[in-house]
């Protein structure tokens, strides 16, 4: 409340989460706090001050049943990171006038502060470390510096509703780590395909959530990146 009487933002962009699947799952009232009950604080805020806000979403509203999905799907989330940032959708929605709700998958980019998948696998494979990855778990990988400049292009059109901004290449994790090791010039032989059954995580994953970027590509003029024009890229700034 202070910040946003100090600054009387015009635009709100809330990126922040608890994205630890793993941990939203094991410590759910914590979850519960930063992605849904902050998410409502920030939104009645915004409201107050009559602003806009852009709030961030995840792939992982759906349930992986079909892939490819749409703006007009049906949420179904299977973990409860899913479950507390559809919660932040709907209290985006309840509480605010003029919003956009935006729904990426997979973003990875270089800051070393977040661990990205690609930032993980460079590690290990330049350790000469065996990884597992699973072959049948599918993404839609968002190249952030893309994703910013198209959430830009929403904010300064003042564009509103739902948006799935990703990556236009639905892809294996499995695919997409061969396709890394290959553009870093990295030991694509350590990489071992698994199914997503035999991990030992306490979070249900979807098994495909890639989403369907038709919309996007119809209203924004910046556009989705491939996944080879995303990691070339990404290559060149390592």
């Amino acid at each position: 409340h202070k910040i946003f009487k100090k600054f009387q933002p015009d635009v709100i962009i809330h990126c922040a989460a608890l994205t630890d699947v793993e941990k939203c799952e094991m410590e759910p009232k914590l979850a519960n706090l930063i992605n849904a009950k902050a998410t409502e604080i920030i939104a009645k805020e915004t409201e107050r001050l009559g602003s806009y806000l852009i709030y961030l979403s995840t792939d992982y509203i759906f349930d992986g049943k079909k892939g490819l999905y749409n703006e007009t799907d049906f949420p179904n989330p299977l973990n409860h990171y899913g479950k507390t940032k559809l919660a932040g959708e709907k209290t985006v929605e309840t509480n605010t006038s003029k919003w956009s709700i935006i729904r990426t998958s997979t973003p990875f980019g270089t800051n070393s502060s977040k661990k990205t998948f690609p930032v993980w696998l460079l590690e290990n494979l330049q350790k000469n470390k065996e990884v597992n990855i699973l072959e049948d778990q599918f993404t839609s990988p968002t190249y952030v510096p893309n994703l910013s400049k198209m959430i830009l292009e929403i904010v300064t059109r003042n564009l509103e509703g739902f948006f799935h901004l990703a990556g236009s290449t639905r892809i294996s994790r499995f695919e997409f780590a061969k396709l890394i090791a290959k553009k870093l010039n990295l030991d694509s032989s350590l990489l071992n395909p698994v199914k997503i059954d035999t991990m030992p995580w306490n979070a249900r994953r979807s098994l495909d959530s890639s989403l369907d970027i038709s919309k996007i590509n119809n209203i924004l003029r910046t556009k989705p990146f491939t996944i080879e024009k995303s990691l070339d890229d990404y290559a060149s700034h390592i």
